[in-house]
């Protein structure tokens, strides 16, 4: 028996996309020594009439076509999130699919030159597919954050053996706008030549056109960050972050930066450090974060895990070492948010060695040890954050063997971001060598 039902538990019409359960004399009992799966996945069947009649959620997604089969568009646990945005990948498709020139599509996420982005891959409906017609498509109907950075026609799905599509055997993108490059405008000054070059750098691109526009060759705000950083650097000039999503394109943003740069100094304000004896403000982003820990106190939701394997003899002394070292480099690793009268405020504590504790993984063999550092992890990770005392950091150290250790770092969201997790691991691994 064959059921697609929506997360209600109710039978979803034709043509819509529902989660696959399988019923009948012939299901499993459930998992070997698993109990706590065989209650995650053997449901109560409410459509049978025997008692104890139960349903296997499959996790598979799927929908019935014009001739009642069932078409696999996937698996459930396709929720992704990406730059803080929890994504629906099937949300995507399902835009793909409506428009009257796409027979079919699918979205991945997938890490581009280090960077994950959306690809959105199509089975065209015609010989030819306007890709720059699906693009407006689209973006009249989903949020930006949701909009595919590269969409790929392909002739048909490629199958695994057992007719399901096989995702990784889908081509990586290339860039869409190559055939462009014969009518791609090279830059025409020192100011736009230097911008490419930053852009080509940042976008790990091979070249870059004065009228390309920044977010459509696959730029975030999370890369505007850097490209504004490197731009500040290079003309020795202070533009907010804002100045690239107003002027998306080098031609644009030459110009702004030339305007600039004819003013007096005067004019052009310069970043200051600001007196740690003063009271300190929070960001409109710690304050989101901040209002938020309010309304759920203790809230997991907002922690950010990174586990290290570690392979070979470690120096426990170095590593606490390198520890204390960053946490003393980068002042957010040791804030606290309080209170003074009814407004939160920055509490920049001084520098501490950190807490390192380190924890002696049991077993007998190493996939027990394994199984257990597991269990460890998922525990550790669930303990809450205080934000008006911190630490907003926490360090575990699991030692499985005298050759094998893990690593576990938690922050809170608050203290740090994508990018600065990034510097965060390439500062460890330097002070560590």
């Amino acid at each position: 028996q064959l059921y697609l039902l929506d997360a209600q538990g109710e039978p979803v019409p034709p043509g819509v996309v529902g989660e696959l359960y399988l019923g009948g004399i012939g299901l499993a009992r459930g998992y070997h020594h698993r109990p706590d799966l065989t209650a995650e996945r053997f449901l109560p069947n409410p459509f049978a009439q025997e008692p104890g009649a139960r349903l296997y959620r499959t996790g598979d997604l799927a929908r019935s076509d014009a001739a009642g089969r069932l078409v696999f568009v996937g698996r459930r646990d396709q929720q992704v999130k990406l730059r803080g945005y929890r994504i629906e990948l099937e949300q995507i498709a399902a835009q793909l699919r409506a428009f009257p020139g796409v027979a079919d599509g699918l979205v991945l996420l997938r890490s581009e030159r280090d960077t994950p982005q959306l690809v959105a891959y199509v089975v065209a409906a015609a010989p030819t597919l306007d890709l720059a017609a699906l693009r407006a498509f689209l973006r009249a109907r989903l949020p930006s954050y949701m909009l595919p950075h590269a969409i790929v026609p392909v002739t048909a799905w490629p199958q695994t053996p057992n007719g399901k599509i096989d995702r990784q055997g889908l081509p990586l993108p290339e860039r869409e706008d190559a055939a462009l490059d014969a009518a791609l405008v090279a830059p025409g000054t020192p100011l736009e030549e230097l911008l490419a070059g930053i852009w080509a750098d940042v976008l790990r691109l091979p070249r870059v056109g004065v009228r390309d526009n920044f977010f459509a060759l696959g730029g975030h705000s999370l890369l505007a960050t850097q490209v504004i950083s490197r731009v500040r650097a290079a003309f020795q000039l202070e533009i907010p972050v804002r100045s690239l999503f107003d002027a998306p394109t080098i031609e644009e943003l030459a110009r702004r930066i030339a305007d600039a740069r004819g003013e007096s100094p005067e004019a052009i304000p310069v970043m200051k450090r600001a007196s740690r004896e003063q009271v300190l403000p929070l960001s409109f982003a710690q304050q989101r974060l901040w209002f938020l820990d309010q309304l759920e106190p203790g809230s997991r939701a907002y922690a950010m895990p990174i586990a290290l394997r570690l392979h070979g003899p470690l120096d426990r002394a170095a590593l606490q070492h390198s520890l204390d070292a960053l946490v003393a480099r980068h002042e957010s690793l040791r804030t606290a948010f309080g209170l003074v009268g009814d407004t939160p405020v920055q509490q920049i504590a001084p520098a501490q060695p950190l807490a390192l504790r380190y924890v002696v993984v049991a077993g007998t063999d190493a996939a027990a040890r394994e199984g257990q550092v597991q269990t460890l992890l998922a525990a550790e990770v669930q303990q809450p954050f205080v934000l008006a005392t911190g630490p907003l950091l926490r360090a575990t150290l699991f030692g499985m063997d005298a050759e094998t250790h893990v690593l576990l770092l938690n922050l809170h969201h608050i203290i740090a971001d994508g990018w600065s997790m990034q510097v965060l691991l390439r500062e460890l691994v330097q002070l560590y060598r």
